[in-house]
């Protein structure tokens, strides 16, 4: 673990369920270290993880353990890199390779939150091997200051929490489902080189329609159950076609995607799989403040 996340971390109170499970964390670690992917493992799968609100994971272990066990299913990458609904921004931009701060994209938490630290290996090799992968006349354009927003490093941090894997985070450049999928498409061969392709969102994020009783209770609002049912059926057969249809398909909209930022990542995750059409692995179901956090693997 670097020394800056390091000396961040041992400040959270002890009785913190995060603390709680850095402790876990590195007991697993040493008792059987986490193997690293070699070019016999295959390929990596893509993912599509829905991140949670702000820092809200950290609080809850319905989050922590199964991202954690996530991560401890698959060979630890190379490096990884992530596109999170929360930077939207075109041309394609890349963030900085090894940035000094993380990005605090988030309101109305308990001060702790924005003393956490993410700080990971340098990620410059990742940065030339997107750079490579970009067609003829389009460069990926690198902002040197930026770091990761919380769709990246909330997650990342619970499932690689020794923050010893380079990360890099690329830009969602557009919300048209075809270009996306294109995009994965060209990131695709970062797979076979051990790399994690990951696209941070949220399965539903209606937040300006929950009540306060469904957000406090968590309770389910119909248009949350419908949207996430439909796109579970749809994973579950590879309807590409469908889900790409979202906008007009999809029960429970607009209310489930106001703005749909936080579903159009899947389809650079979808994009990235050896075969887009083929059924995904769920990882992670259920909810959180009344919003569906299914999360899913594609090999």
């Amino acid at each position: 673990m670097s020394s800056t996340t390091a000396l961040a971390d041992a400040r959270i109170p002890a009785n913190h369920p995060f603390a709680k499970h850095v402790r876990k964390a590195a007991g697993a670690e040493l008792a059987d270290p986490h193997r690293s992917w070699t070019p016999e493992d295959g390929p990596l799968p893509s993912l599509y993880v829905s991140h949670g609100g702000g820092p809200m994971p950290f609080e809850n272990f319905e989050w922590l353990n199964p991202l954690r066990k996530w991560a401890r299913s698959l060979p630890k990458p190379k490096a990884i890199l992530v596109v999170s609904a929360h930077w939207e921004s075109a041309p394609l931009s890349l963030s900085a390779a090894q940035p000094s701060e993380l990005v605090y994209d988030f309101g109305g938490f308990d001060p702790l939150y924005y003393t956490f630290r993410y700080d990971t290996p340098d990620a410059a090799p990742l940065v030339q091997q997107v750079a490579a992968m970009m067609p003829d006349g389009e460069q990926a354009h690198e902002h040197n200051r930026r770091g990761l927003d919380h769709g990246a490093w909330v997650p990342l941090k619970i499932m690689y929490p020794a923050a010893d894997v380079p990360v890099l985070q690329l830009s969602l450049p557009t919300d048209d489902p075809d270009k996306l999928l294109k995009l994965g498409e060209r990131l695709r061969p970062l797979r076979e080189q051990g790399v994690l392709v990951v696209g941070s969102g949220h399965m539903t994020h209606g937040l300006p329609f929950l009540t306060r009783d469904q957000f406090v209770a968590n309770k389910v609002p119909g248009w949350s159950a419908d949207f996430d049912a439909w796109a579970a059926e749809a994973l579950d057969r590879g309807d590409v076609a469908e889900l790409a249809r979202f906008r007009t398909a999809a029960p429970g909209m607009p209310f489930s995607h106001p703005t749909v930022e936080h579903f159009t990542p899947l389809f650079v995750t979808l994009g990235a799989a050896t075969n887009p059409t083929a059924p995904v692995l769920t990882k992670l179901e259920g909810y959180s403040v009344g919003l569906s956090r299914r999360s899913f693997q594609a090999a």
